[in-house]
């Protein structure tokens, strides 16, 4: 397995741009939870806090794939300075606003502003396509990108709530904008692996990718697999607090993005000989039916293990989806598709915690965690009834005859065209 990942960094570059593209992708949870945390402290109002914070991240959700649009046109380093100077100035209008007792609205507003945060996830993602299109070492790249996700949502809110607490509250949001424009600065003049801005197709006009068929059902696929991370964010807190220590909340997130993590390593180090939509359905299936011990844990114990089961299936789903969306998108708007899926996955954790949170002050603990098994079930639906379509859209990017009948699968490692 290290012999893998020491080869993709064997690239000129490589490991330059990844661990720039490391630093700046940090502000997006550690802004999120700074935000949460600063309101909370400053005013005493968890509501306030939440729809501030929600508003932040549902704005980048939306924003960010336009942000990426962009840079599919003009470029990484023509857009990203621009798009991180509008995010910051949005970020210390809120910080000020807030230590000002502004009036509410401008919360909002800045917040708002503040979501034009480009995604440095899919930035660093669409350099190793460039460095790496249509070769297995892409399946090991998307897979290890996959774990430094899960990595940043582990260490960022952990780190947001100490410093806002130990500090002074608006410490975690200054910090995260900071960080944004150190690892911006240090990103994006790196030119020699910047992608190159890539021909448009004659009458490809100015769609959105999302517009695409294959884009579109994945993103949903992946909001209602977020949902499910969402749901062990808010649950796993309650349920920690019913048993009486509600500081092993912190053990059940940590264990979820462990388990997804150490499954995302080992699935990067091989090159599966398995088609693409059969591993998708595969993982899909696997995310939705490990929501199922859920409803019969009694004990923190048995909640870690569960989580950890649950985590297993969910970054190999997510780097089997990338490299779906890397072979049936045109490369003049790779970046803005994978933008997409990440908007996906966080607006259905945003989504998932929110939910589980009403119905779980509502109708208790068994009705929260039941919000995780509706949501993979539904994205288990939505994959049945994309696999046809699927199937002939990776078959016309192959250039295989799609013929009448049941569809051929071709076994095609992951990331490979």
């Amino acid at each position: 397995m290290p012999n893998a990942y020491r080869e993709i960094f064997s690239a000129p570059g490589a490991k330059a741009f990844s661990s720039a593209g490391l630093i700046a992708r940090l502000p997006l949870p550690l802004t999120h939870m700074g935000i949460l945390t600063m309101l909370s402290e400053t005013t005493g109002e968890y509501a306030l806090a939440g729809l501030v914070a929600g508003t932040f991240t549902f704005s980048m959700a939306f924003l960010g794939p336009q942000v990426s649009k962009a840079v599919d046109r003009r470029g990484q380093s023509r857009v990203l300075p621009l798009a991180t100077g509008v995010s910051v100035i949005g970020l210390a209008a809120l910080l000020l606003c807030a230590t000002a007792d502004a009036p509410r609205w401008t919360l909002f507003l800045f917040a708002l502003l503040s979501g034009l945060m480009p995604s440095m996830s899919a930035m660093v993602r669409a350099r190793w396509t460039e460095i790496y299109r249509g070769t297995p070492q892409l399946t090991t790249a998307y897979s290890m990108e996959s774990v430094v996700d899960e990595l940043t949502y582990v260490i960022s809110p952990a780190l947001a709530v100490v410093l806002s607490t130990a500090l002074f509250p608006q410490a975690a949001p200054l910090f995260a904008g900071l960080l944004l424009l150190v690892g911006v600065a240090l990103f994006v003049p790196q030119k020699a692996t910047e992608p190159p801005v890539k021909a448009r197709a004659d009458g490809a006009g100015d769609a959105s990718a999302v517009r695409s068929a294959p884009v579109l059902l994945l993103a949903l696929v992946l909001l209602c697999g977020g949902a499910i991370p969402g749901m062990v964010d808010t649950m796993g807190l309650a349920f920690a607090e019913e048993q009486g220590n509600k500081s092993l909340a912190g053990l059940i997130f940590a264990v979820y993005a462990l388990g997804s993590g150490l499954s995302g390593l080992l699935f990067g180090a091989r090159t599966p000989n398995v088609p693409l939509p059969r591993l998708l359905l595969v993982g899909v299936a696997g995310t939705a039916l490990t929501t199922l011990p859920f409803l019969f844990v009694d004990s923190v114990a048995g909640m870690a293990a569960v989580v950890f089961l649950a985590g297993v299936f969910f970054a190999p789903t997510m780097v089997v989806i990338m490299g779906i969306v890397e072979r049936v998108t045109p490369e003049h708007q790779l970046t803005e598709a994978m933008t997409w899926m990440i908007a996906g996955l966080q607006s259905g954790v945003a989504i998932g915690a929110a939910v589980s949170g009403v119905v779980y002050d509502r109708f208790g603990t068994t009705a929260g965690i039941s919000v995780a098994l509706v949501a993979g079930a539904g994205a288990l639906l939505l994959v049945l009834c994309a696999l046809p379509m699927l199937r002939t859209r990776l078959a016309r990017a192959d250039g295989t005859a799609v013929v009448p009948g049941p569809p051929v699968e071709t076994a095609t490692p992951v990331g490979c065209r």
